[in-house]
């Protein structure tokens, strides 16, 4: 069997007791984890406004995994770019490429990430409606910002060069995500690294990469990964059981107000919780894409998707909880999770 690639994707998730810093030690500890495994990239989402989800800043979070580890490539997974300006951006990642060359990775998504009013706020009130129309144009200027010539602007007919980092020697490269084929039109167009978010719903995927790689303009050939929610453990049973707090969650994100925005349940609680207040059938609907089982399992299916969408590398989502009396400076079924899926696959 030919060695598959795995990668993380981490959501920096916050369960009920953990405080923010208690999180960020899990992270670290997944990290370095994933890091002594053989994981080939670490990627960061950007998500605000929750009580479950500690990832508001990838570039922030990136610094702190980059300096937590020595191996693997660390990035955002990623920068939701309405939120933020372009030079912003690219002076970010500029810096970090500075301090952890050939280590880090910029992904960027076209959606806010958010609620409209945390969207607002992030934006300092202004009312742009032509954001996320204008979207190639800003993608395309934080690649020339961070480019180490800079890039030039015109501003009142006066021309000025615009640096995202003093002497830079090289820029991490950029890739597109997208949960719809906007993003795969667009990476082609512009010759970028793409990836599907197939995590979402495990739907679209095939029509999006053959629409990327089909119409990928260069330079180069095309380049795209695949993203999976994923749990290891002793038993399907028990993997569902660990699966339970993340699936409140995320059905937990279909209802409006403070019961989306509760932080993760330990699975002691998610066991005996009752549904949320969506159909039986929307709240299982939640994991049927992903991936649960024994690590030799859930290795198989990895392989099955990987062969059917044509990839070498698959990002996994580790989506385990933690029981109430487990310590909130670790995610031990998150690690497994990560640890045993790369020995399997990799070899």
């Amino acid at each position: 069997m030919s060695p598959i690639a795995v990668s993380v994707l981490d959501l920096l998730p916050v369960r009920s007791g953990q405080t923010t810093a208690q999180a960020l030690d899990a992270a670290r500890s997944l990290a370095r984890a994933a890091d002594d495994a053989g994981v080939r990239r670490y990627w960061l989402a950007e998500h605000h406004n929750t009580l479950s989800v500690a990832s508001a800043s990838p570039p922030v979070g990136i610094g702190v995994i980059a300096a937590a580890t020595s191996r693997m490539r660390v990035g955002s997974g990623g920068v939701m770019l309405p939120n933020h300006a372009s030079l912003a951006v690219a002076e970010q990642f500029a810096l970090l490429e500075a301090a952890y060359p050939g280590r880090i990775d910029l992904g960027i998504g076209r959606a806010p990430g958010t609620d409209p009013v945390t969207s607002w706020a992030l934006r300092s009130g202004a009312t742009d409606q032509d954001v996320v129309q204008r979207f190639p144009e800003y993608v395309q200027q934080v690649m020339a910002f961070m480019s180490p010539g800079g890039a030039a602007i015109e501003v009142g007919g006066h021309r000025h060069e615009v640096l995202s980092t003093p002497n830079a020697v090289q820029a991490p490269p950029v890739w597109l995500l997208g949960s719809s084929d906007y993003s795969a039109r667009l990476a082609a167009q512009l010759g970028l690294p793409y990836v599907f978010a197939h995590h979402f719903a495990g739907r679209g995927t095939a029509e999006a990469l053959q629409l990327y790689r089909s119409t990928f303009a260069g330079p180069g050939e095309p380049q795209t990964f695949l993203t999976v929610n994923a749990v290891v453990a002793d038993s399907l049973e028990e993997a569902r059981r660990l699966a339970l707090p993340f699936q409140h969650m995320m059905a937990s994100l279909k209802l409006p107000g403070p019961l989306q925005r509760r932080p993760l349940m330990p699975v002691d609680e998610a066991v005996a919780a009752p549904l949320p207040p969506i159909l039986p059938e929307a709240f299982e609907a939640v994991t049927r894409p992903w991936l649960l089982g024994t690590a030799e399992e859930v290795a198989e299916q990895v392989r099955a998707l990987a062969a059917e969408h044509d990839v070498t590398e698959v990002m996994v989502q580790p989506v385990a909880g933690a029981y109430a009396a487990e310590p909130l400076d670790r995610d031990p079924h998150r690690e497994r999770t990560i640890v045993e899926l790369t020995a399997r696959l990799s070899h």
